[in-house]
């Protein structure tokens, strides 16, 4: 590195510490940087292994944010990067962000009239679960996801399984009694069958753990069960899947095709 590239380095690394310290929200990858930058996420510096390696990254595969994301990433090196990222991503690139504010959350999740459903996990207990699961509600055009229990929806390993997607959604976690309004559909063994049922758009869908599925208390509140087709002798899909399942459903209902295209951006 020349004098100017050191010192530059130097001063994004303090920029770095400074925003840790702030509970900046980490960003770990160059998919989770790119989501963020193009869904409107306020980041700070870039951190990179090798930044013309991401800048070219870049112009190849999110040509819509390359030039801010050039502008701000900076080189540092490998040892620097793994002291501050604790598991570096293999594409080498890191930032820090910040956190969308949970009263805008809150209110995407409570406005009515709703087009798109809200995603409800009670008491998740895997964040890379949690993160596929906001990943799935970005891409599906889901209002939002909400968590309840002491998980974070925001801790760095579910903002890693999201690839940054947090930005493109609204994502908080609620108590019982903060759920956003709508009818809600607990998915359930006991329940109809998903296949031959109609989810509206304003619909809370309720998941809960793979292992007790939802609380009884949940499910007493309940203005629908769904069940999700499943062979006999098999006891579970993974949390994500069965999102995943519930809302394509939803996403094929009547006048939803022309609603959530099929992307051609990477």
């Amino acid at each position: 590195m020349t004098r100017e590239n050191t010192e530059a380095a130097e001063r994004a690394v303090r920029a770095w510490r400074a925003s840790v310290a702030g509970g900046a929200v980490l960003l770990d990858g160059f998919h989770a940087v790119k989501h963020a930058l193009r869904f409107g996420a306020d980041v700070g510096v870039v951190l990179a292994r090798d930044a013309a390696a991401v800048r070219a990254l870049a112009g190849e595969l999110a040509p819509d944010v390359a030039e801010e994301l050039a502008g701000r990433v900076v080189e540092v090196d490998g040892g620097v990067l793994r002291e501050l990222v604790p598991r570096p991503h293999p594409t080498g690139v890191a930032a820090l962000a910040v956190r969308r504010g949970r009263e805008a959350n809150l209110a995407a999740l409570r406005a009515r009239p709703r087009s798109a459903p809200v995603v409800l996990l009670e008491d998740p207990r895997n964040l890379g679960n949690v993160g596929a699961v906001v990943r799935l509600a970005a891409g599906l055009g889901a209002t939002g996801v909400v968590t309840t229990g002491p998980a974070d929806p925001w801790h760095p390993a579910a903002v890693r399984g999201g690839a940054g997607l947090h930005y493109a959604t609204a994502v908080e976690r609620v108590t019982p009694k903060e759920l956003p309004p709508g009818p809600l559909y607990v998915l359930d063994p006991e329940g109809a069958d998903l296949r031959g049922s109609v989810v509206p758009d304003d619909a809370v869908l309720a998941f809960g753990t793979e292992r007790h599925g939802v609380s009884a208390e949940l499910k007493a509140r309940a203005d629908h069960l769904l069940a999700l087709p499943m062979r006999p002798n098999v006891s579970s899909y993974n949390l994500a899947t069965s999102v995943a399942m519930t809302l394509y459903h939803w996403s094929c209902g009547p006048g939803k095709a022309d609603r959530t295209p099929v992307s051609r951006v990477r």
